[in-house]
């Protein structure tokens, strides 16, 4: 065995225990409530944000005892982490109030259309209309706004775990085929667009309106299934926002959008999010606390995954080639489920001579299955950052995720692939 074949190996070991260790997290988060002599290390390793950057620190490691430290530098540095910088700096931009107070007043505008109790006209919207906002502010804008929302509106009140999970399951699900309108928006969609050809124009007639579909079917259908428990809420007041000033709402649209133009350009987005942190600061009165530990958590999370998910092409490429068009697409939404669906995406576009038709059937795979797991698309460990607080233990149980996303991910297959 060469020393190639057992860097392959090791990576994908650790890739494997990594996989088994997010759904582990629960377990690992009752232990350390059991512990008093170890309960911070178990603490952290029940953090599901942790859990890629742990493993990535044990690849490293195998890589420097195997290879030597040069070799395991070298590899570092060769790995790009412009998606884990970005989808941190847009977290935070993003969870800001003045952000999520312009797109809360956005949502209830149209939730004053829709002849529905308040509370689950407000369910509907936030779970349908900002998902698809994701086409255009991206994916982690997204979710970060949406989830925010639904802390504040459903989370805070004692809901039943049912609708916890099945409210969170058909976030990530519509967050994940919500992006598809634009070419630019999505990950899983951006790491081929440009070497595809697939503009704006493509991406709306070929996927755009099948995605729009499904995510008004996912979110109008968990509403209608909870419309008893949602309906008896309460509306949740919104006064500390009455005073919000329209200049500072724009200029953090501003900061958001100018955060997305340069989202391939790490010194650039960087450069701005530094401008950003000293508006907020002048402009303190009108923000909450920044979620700067949520954000940094989110990008170790998709660190680790860059630096383990790279080391598994040699068994990944050759398995998408080898599969017929609907194998393909439900191949993809199963691999989704154990990587990140843009590192799966990136590995078919080296793939040479595949059919338009199987282009599609790997890219709609793999953003249907972007909700099944928090490794499947990149944005959902924000929304895992933002609303395990709200869950038992502070914990959110991937099995539990996965069972009720099967629903939701049904009907994007629908959409997709009969349609």
């Amino acid at each position: 065995m060469t020393e190639t074949d057992s860097l392959h190996y090791a990576g994908a070991a650790v890739f494997a225990l990594a996989v088994l260790h997010t759904f582990s997290t629960k377990w690992f988060e009752h232990l350390a409530r059991r512990s008093e002599r170890h309960a911070g290390l178990l603490h952290l390793l029940g953090e599901v944000e942790v859990v890629f950057g742990f493993w990535a620190l044990v690849l490293v490691l195998l890589i420097a005892a195997m290879a030597g430290s040069r070799d395991a530098i070298g590899f570092l540095e060769s790995r790009n982490f412009t998606e884990p910088l970005f989808v941190f700096v847009i977290l935070v931009m993003a969870a800001t109030r003045p952000i999520l107070h312009f797109a809360k007043a956005m949502a209830d505008r149209v939730a004053r259309l829709l002849p529905l109790p308040e509370p689950v006209a407000c369910y509907v919207v936030t779970l349908a209309l900002i998902p698809l906002l994701g086409s255009f502010i991206t994916e982690p804008a997204a979710m970060t706004l949406a989830a925010l929302a639904l802390r504040e509106r459903y989370y805070s009140h004692h809901i039943s775990r049912r609708l916890k999970y099945a409210t969170l399951a058909v976030l990530l699900v519509n967050v994940s085929i919500g992006g598809v309108l634009m070419p630019y928006a999505a990950p899983p969609v951006l790491m081929v667009a440009s070497q595809w050809g697939w503009d704006a124009g493509f991406m709306m007639t070929v996927f755009g309106w099948k995605a729009a579909l499904a995510v008004v079917a996912n979110a109008a259908g968990a509403a209608f299934l909870f419309r008893r428990e949602l309906a008896a809420m309460q509306p949740t007041t919104t006064s500390r926002d009455a005073g919000m000033p329209c200049s500072v709402v724009a200029a953090h649209i501003l900061f958001l959008a100018g955060a997305v133009v340069f989202s391939h350009h790490p010194v650039a987005f960087m450069g701005l999010f530094l401008f950003f942190l000293g508006f907020t600061e002048a402009y303190k009165r009108h923000q909450d606390n920044l979620l700067l530990r949520e954000g940094l958590l989110v990008a170790f999370f998709l660190a680790g995954l860059v630096v383990i998910g790279s080391m598994q092409k040699w068994w990944l490429q050759p398995l998408l080639t080898g599969m017929n068009d609907n194998v393909l697409y439900f191949g993809a939404i199963a691999l989704t489920s154990i990587t990140d669906n843009a590192a799966l995406t990136y590995l078919g576009s080296l793939v040479a001579g595949l059919s338009d038709v199987a282009k599609y059937a790997l890219v709609a795979g793999a953003v249907t299955g972007g909700g099944l797991t928090v490794i499947a698309n990149a944005p959902n460990p924000a929304a895992f950052a933002i609303l395990r607080g709200c869950f038992d233990e502070e914990s959110i149980s991937p099995l539990q995720l996965f069972l009720f996303a099967l629903a939701p991910t049904i009907v994007a297959v629908i959409c997709f692939r009969l349609l």
